[in-house]
């Protein structure tokens, strides 16, 4: 659902200042609504016909995605209007010319955010003057748009604190890089585009040397290339990284992100490397892998993986389980983490297979009068279950019989037990293979 009502104006659109006034007039918008503070503008008259009214309710956060806005309008207005604002989303409209969209953005003086995703600018090119009217803006939304990299870098060289930038869905398969590097921008969100060679990931690191958090997702990245210590020097600030759904299928590629001397979160879901494994090894395998066990490497400790902390318990228990898991590979196939922590661990012996889940049956003397009987029972029956299914063995109704339960290890110990309660289960008695059920009719 687009948040403006049908566009009157057809193909040719509508003006920012048009849109302002349909949404946020007292008719459609009496109240003040949403975060941050509003402001009631009030304005002159304007002429005959003109579709601006007397006042409006604006918040400082505007959102005027899919109105049909295609110009900007009158500047003085927006500037009258505007002053106040500091989001903006202008996303889903028909938006081609950034003339227009830096009439709109240098009219509103404290913009710190704009949403300019769905408008169809990828043939418009991008002036430095017209740049300049961004000159405030920290975070720039750019997905769908499919403008050039010629068009972001100029955005890149011409706002001095933008932090976030987003290029998803654009449809880049290279990255021309830039000669100017934005030492500012800490997210590069990039994802659903199709970068699948590292050589073209890596030219991110120049442009970005101050770079935080890189989403990458849905890209079908196939391998990290860089050495070691090439990747320290292209990523010196990264924290996160995200890489689901990226067509990574090497544990070598994995070991390569303990390189980034930063790191700390990792995402990792989808990717043809671990299809294979259950959660608990994919989980257990990964964070194994991103710990500073060898102190040669100096390696980071990723604390968050695919959104959950890693706790300290579980990083043992994980480092514990790569070495057994890898107990039985030939020395040539062991990877370098396993020696490094069989120096920490030592070489572990395998966990005893142990199965706690409670019996399903037993075999057990039904013994009545003088007759004995080696029968089947199931434990998750009741008392009085158990009664129907010895009538056709002692040949008595389940009202006439009175059982007692006799423990063949402790039995002489504490004798037998009456099995007088006709609700409870019988794995509640911890019967074994053995055990004796001792029938006697209530009559005597």
């Amino acid at each position: 659902m687009t948040d403006c009502a049908m566009d009157p104006c057809g193909d040719e659109g509508r003006t920012f200042l048009e849109a302002i006034s349909e949404k946020y007039s007292p008719d459609n918008f009496p109240y003040r609504r949403g975060p941050g503070p509003g402001v009631l503008v009030v304005v002159p008259s304007g002429p005959q016909g003109s579709p601006m009214k007397d006042r409006l309710n604006l918040p400082s956060v505007l959102v005027l995605n899919g109105c049909g806005i295609s110009r900007a309008g009158d500047e003085g207005e927006i500037s009258a209007f505007c002053a106040h604002v500091v989001e903006l989303d202008l996303s889903h409209n028909k938006l081609q010319d950034w003339q227009e969209i830096s009439k709109i953005v240098s009219n509103i003086p404290n913009l710190e955010f704009l949403n300019l995703s769905s408008n169809p600018l990828s043939e418009s090119p991008l002036d430095t003057s017209c740049a300049e009217a961004f000159v405030r803006v920290r975070r720039l939304v750019l997905n769908n748009t499919r403008v050039s990299w010629e068009t972001v870098h100029t955005f890149t060289r011409e706002i001095p604190e933008l932090e976030e930038l987003f290029l998803c869905l654009n449809e880049y398969e290279e990255v021309t890089p830039s000669v100017s590097p934005c030492p500012s921008l800490r997210l590069l969100h990039i994802t659903d585009n199709n970068l699948q060679d590292w050589c073209e990931v890596r030219k991110f690191g120049p442009m970005f040397p101050g770079l935080d958090t890189l989403v990458m997702a849905n890209n079908n990245l196939s391998s990290i290339e860089d050495s070691g210590e090439a990747l320290r020097r292209l990523f010196p600030n990264l924290r996160s990284i995200n890489l689901h759904n990226s067509g990574l299928n090497s544990w070598e590629d994995i070991e390569k992100l303990n390189f980034f001397p930063k790191l700390e979160e990792v995402r990792l879901l989808g990717i043809p490397l671990l299809q294979s494994y259950t959660n608990k090894e994919r989980r257990s395998l990964i964070v194994a892998q991103h710990t500073n066990t060898c102190p040669p490497c100096r390696l980071p400790s990723v604390s968050v993986l695919n959104g959950s902390k890693v706790t300290d318990g579980e990083r043992e228990d994980a480092e514990r389980f790569f070495i057994r898991y890898h107990l039985d590979y030939p020395e040539e196939e062991l990877p370098y983490r396993y020696h490094c922590l069989v120096t920490k661990y030592g070489k572990l012996e395998p966990l005893a297979d142990i199965d706690l889940r409670p019996r399903c049956h037993a075999k057990v003397d039904v013994r009545f009068e003088d007759k004995v009987e080696l029968t089947r029972i199931r434990l998750d029956q009741t008392v009085a279950e158990l009664k129907k299914q010895l009538r056709t063995v002692v040949q008595l109704p389940t009202t006439n019989m009175r059982l007692y339960y006799i423990d063949k290890e402790l039995g002489c110990a504490f004798g037998p037990e009456e099995m007088k309660y006709s609700s409870r289960v019988l794995h509640s008695y911890n019967i074994r293979d053995g055990d004796e059920i001792l029938v006697v009719p209530k009559s005597k």
